[in-house]
Parts: C-alpha cells; sequence; structure tokens
C-alpha cells in the first residue's frame, strides 16, 4: 500500500512528525558523526585538491610558457581534459546509483553483484574513489613532464601524446570526485552537519591549494627564479612539485579509505529510511524533471566558472600583464587560498544565523568587488600591494560562493542519496564543459602569439568582465531561487514509500519537503 500525504496550496514542507521521521536529529546515537569519521572524510578529496591546484592555476602557465605552445594549443589541452572529465561524471554518478540505491534489499538477492568485491567490502562510492586515486597516480605526473622520446616532435603531435595521459587523469579525477561528494548526504543527515562536512573539505581544498603554491614559491625561489618571468629552464620545478604533491595526495587517499566505511552509513541510513515513511526513491533521470535541479545546475556552473577561471587566468595576468618576477604566480594565489581558508571557517556560523542564500549574495558581491579592482587597478603600490588584496577578495568571495553552492546541491538531493552521484555528476558536467569552452575561446581570441601591447589589456579583461559576468549568472540564478525551499520538489515523488512500491499517486500536485 501507499501513503499520499496530502498539503494545503502554498506551504512549504509537512508541519508534522513527518519531517522528524525523515531524517532523525542528531541525537540518534546511529547519525552521530565521530571526528574521526569527519577528518577521514575530508581528507579523502586532497589528491584531486592538490593536482587540481596545480591544473587550473600552472597548465596555461606551463605549456605556453615552459613548453613554448602557442595560446591555441595550449587551450586546446585544457578543453580536452575538462571535456573527458565532463563526459566522465554523469557516467561515474549513473555507476554509483545503479551500484546498489538500497543495500538493505540488495544484499539478500543472490544473483546480485553489489556485494561482490571491493563493493561488498567498500561500498560502491569507495570503489570508484579507489579506483580513480589509481588512475590519477598512473597519469598526472607525465602532463608536468616534456614529452618522453618525442620533445622535438611538431606541437600537434604532443598533443595527442599528453591528451592520452589527461584523458586517464581526467576520468580518474571526475571518479574521485563524486564518488566524495556523493557521501555527504549518506554521512550527514541535516543542513548544519552536511554544512559542517562541505566546510572542512573546503577548508582541505584550501589548505591543499596552499600547500602546492608555497612548494612552488620555494622551489621557483631556489632555483633562482624569483626575478625571472617563467620559462623553459623551469620544467625540471614543476616536475618536482607534482612529485611531491603525488606522494601527499596518495597519504591522504589512504587515511580516508582507512577512516570511512561508508558500508556502514549506508546501513543505518536505509534502515532508517525503512523504517520510517520516507519519500519514494528518485532515479537518475527522474531529477529532470525538477526545475529546480536546472537552477542549482546553473548557480553551480557559474560559481566554477567564477573560481576556475579568477584561478587559471591570475598567474598569466601577473606574468603577462604586470611582468612581475616568477615567484608572483607563487605568492599571489597563496594570497587567494588564505584568505579563502579563513572565510571558510566563518561560513558556517554566519548561515545558520541569516541563511545560504544571504552568504551566498554576500560571496557574489565581494567576487565582483575583486573584478572591479582588477579593472580600476594601477600604479606602483597596485603592483605592489594591492595584487595581493585583489587575490584576497576572490578568495573570500570564490570559497564562499562555493562552500554555499555545494551545501545547497547536498541540499536539493536531501533524502535520495540513491541518485545523489548522479546530481553531483551532472552538476560537474555543466561546470567541465563551461570552462573548458571558454578557456578555450579566451586562448583563441588571444590578440597575439606573442606578447605585445594590445596583450596587456586582455587578461584584465578576462579577470574583470569575463568572471564578474559569472558571479551575475549566479546572482540571477539566485534570484530565481528566493521563493523557494531547496530540496522541496513541486509535483512528483509525493507518495511517503512503505513495503510496496506502488506508483505515485497522479492527482497529487502539493509539494513534500525532502530538506534534512
Amino acid at each position: 500500500m501507499s501513503l499520499t500525504t496530502q498539503i494545503p496550496s502554498g506551504e512549504g514542507s509537512i508541519q508534522n512528525d513527518l519531517s522528524a521521521q525523515m531524517c532523525k536529529p542528531d541525537d540518534d546515537s546511529r547519525f552521530k558523526l565521530s571526528w574521526k569519521t569527519r577528518i577521514s572524510f575530508s581528507v579523502g578529496h586532497v589528491l584531486n585538491d592538490l593536482t587540481a591546484s596545480m591544473w587550473f592555476t600552472y597548465l596555461l602557465v606551463y605549456f605556453h610558457l615552459v613548453l613554448q605552445f602557442d595560446n591555441s594549443l595550449s587551450g586546446i589541452v585544457l578543453l580536452i581534459g575538462q571535456i573527458a572529465d565532463g563526459i566522465a561524471t554523469p557516467f561515474v554518478g549513473l555507476q554509483v546509483g545503479e551500484a546498489y540505491s538500497n543495500p538493505g534489499q540488495r544484499r539478500d538477492q543472490s544473483t546480485s553483484r553489489c556485494y561482490s568485491g571491493l563493493l561488498g567490502k567498500f561500498g560502491p562510492r569507495k570503489t570508484w574513489h579507489f579506483f580513480g586515486t589509481m588512475c590519477i597516480l598512473a597519469s598526472f605526473p607525465f602532463i608536468f613532464m616534456p614529452c618522453v622520446g618525442c620533445s622535438s616532435s611538431s606541437q600537434w603531435a604532443q598533443v595527442i601524446y599528453f591528451s592520452g595521459f589527461i584523458v586517464i587523469f581526467q576520468f580518474g579525477w571526475a571518479a574521485v570526485q563524486v564518488s566524495h561528494l556523493s557521501l555527504i548526504p549518506v554521512l550527514a543527515h541535516n543542513e548544519s552537519t552536511r554544512t559542517e562536512l562541505t566546510a572542512l573539505r573546503y577548508a582541505f581544498t584550501v589548505a591543499s591549494n596552499i600547500t602546492i603554491y608555497a612548494m612552488t614559491w620555494v622551489t621557483l625561489g631556489v632555483t633562482g627564479a624569483s626575478q625571472q618571468v617563467v620559462g623553459p629552464e623551469d620544467a625540471s620545478d614543476f616536475r618536482d612539485v607534482v612529485l611531491i604533491a603525488i606522494g601527499i595526495g596518495a597519504l591522504f587517499s589512504l587515511f580516508f579509505h582507512c577512516g570511512v566505511d561508508e558500508v556502514k552509513h549506508n546501513q543505518v541510513y536505509h534502515s532508517n529510511k525503512n523504517e520510517s515513511n520516507s519519500p519514494a526513491a528518485m532515479k537518475a533521470f527522474d531529477w529532470l524533471k525538477e526545475k529546480q535541479f536546472y537552477q542549482v545546475a546553473v548557480l553551480y556552473m557559474a560559481t566554477r566558472l567564477f573560481v576556475n577561471l579568477s584561478q587559471v587566468y591570475l598567474p598569466l595576468w601577473l606574468q603577462d600583464n604586470l611582468k612581475l618576477g616568477a615567484t608572483s604566480v607563487a605568492t599571489t594565489p597563496l594570497a587567494l587560498f588564505v584568505s579563502g581558508f579563513l572565510t571558510s571557517l566563518a561560513i558556517g556560523p554566519l548561515t545558520q544565523v541569516v541563511g545560504r542564500k544571504v552568504v551566498y549574495l554576500i560571496g557574489a558581491l565581494i567576487g565582483m568587488g575583486a573584478c572591479l579592482y582588477v579593472w580600476f587597478g594601477h600604479g606602483e603600490f597596485f603592483q605592489s600591494y594591492g595584487i595581493y588584496g585583489v587575490a584576497a577578495l576572490y578568495g573570500a568571495g570564490g570559497s564562499t560562493m562555493l562552500i554555499t553552492s555545494l551545501a545547497v546541491t547536498a541540499d536539493l538531493i536531501g533524502p535520495h542519496v540513491e541518485s545523489g552521484a548522479f546530481v553531483y555528476g551532472a552538476m560537474s558536467f555543466t561546470d567541465k564543459l563551461s570552462n573548458g569552452l571558454t578557456v578555450f575561446l579566451i586562448q583563441y581570441l588571444h590578440p597575439c602569439a606573442s606578447c605585445c601591447l594590445e596583450c596587456k589589456p586582455y587578461y584584465v579583461m578576462i579577470l574583470a568582465l569575463v568572471c564578474g559576468s559569472a558571479a551575475l549568472l549566479a546572482l540571477m540564478s539566485l534570484a530565481t531561487m528566493i521563493p523557494l525551499d531547496i530540496g522541496v520538489l513541486p509535483k512528483g515523488y509525493q507518495r511517503i514509500s512503505s513495503d510496496t512500491e506502488d506508483d505515485v499517486t497522479p492527482e497529487s500536485h502539493q509539494s513534500i519537503s525532502v530538506m534534512a
């Protein structure tokens, strides 16, 4: 049998014991997360964070200034990676969601393959995380090394060589990202815990970026390149930074796998879901019928555009426009992520006071302030000290927008963790594809092959106008969500599931709250 709850029109959630049954409070001992689990989860994305920092901040620098690729080919290299990542993320999301949406039901099926091998021991998310980690370790170091045996070949031949490693790396990166993000709704069963896990995760993201920039600063400084523009002689420095980063990331991945028990938390979640009158399970493609899915996707895509483009083009702005020394490509991004780290510590408490939407608005306004500072900043003081103010504003605004958008995505998923990996994969697909195409167009439209007077304002326009437009798009998406409760799905899935799998009552048009 099935139970359909009728809600008066205009109400945003069920005001009875049902909401309490759907997501039990933290005083239920089954839902309390130990600090071991919280920290172990938080470090599970460090390898991705370290490699992403190198990818977004230094890939164009390395291929354009070190390997001497022209602007268009450098953009093509990054576009290939983003397309591969964009294709891989929804694929991994579908596979994780298909692996098992309810282990309690599938464990009794002798023909089920979900509890065999690694899936049975680690769970589908950790299995994909492990597989992705192996792909990253095997491929990423070769991206920041000269073409082995073909360094004197044509640039197009070298692009083909690097593309193989890039595709393997991006598939592994997507597997780690989607599997790790999809654990948040499984581990956290209310808004405050989800925000805390997201903030802790982002804190380690910032720490990883700081580590990369600190290592780059030290490496370039030791080799005497601090007052020079980055060039081919710095190839070994980038190689050393990548190898150290890979070693650190592998160690933290081991901590993650030792400290997080996905199978146990899935059993706890689904046992509660089976005990209570929970919403019917949403399949992956059911999300495509929901308006909020697209609203959150635009918000997340615009946020990632702002964060990634500022990270990619800040070093090139410093090198090509301001002609600062090589160490500036480490110290200025370092200031960006220190600012982001400090800001991330305040997001959780601030969200509890003013709410997610206001916090996101504040972050977007700070980010747009950074764009204005780049546009109007000039002079000796600006080049010596103002650039760190620009970096701090980009860091504070970007971290606020990113943490909040990830938390909004978790709110959208709510208790529907069986398809959470697909949601994160779809969000990431929009992110990767939009970033790849945007960077390619920016590189393709670069006014010259080598630096000239016309080039000088180009990166200023990118950081000010393109990043500013991304923040404006995010605010427009946010405006459409002001009257909404994120996670309250209008139409479908009004049914409260019980022991049978009846169809959703077609005449129900009211709303049911799925926010934890």
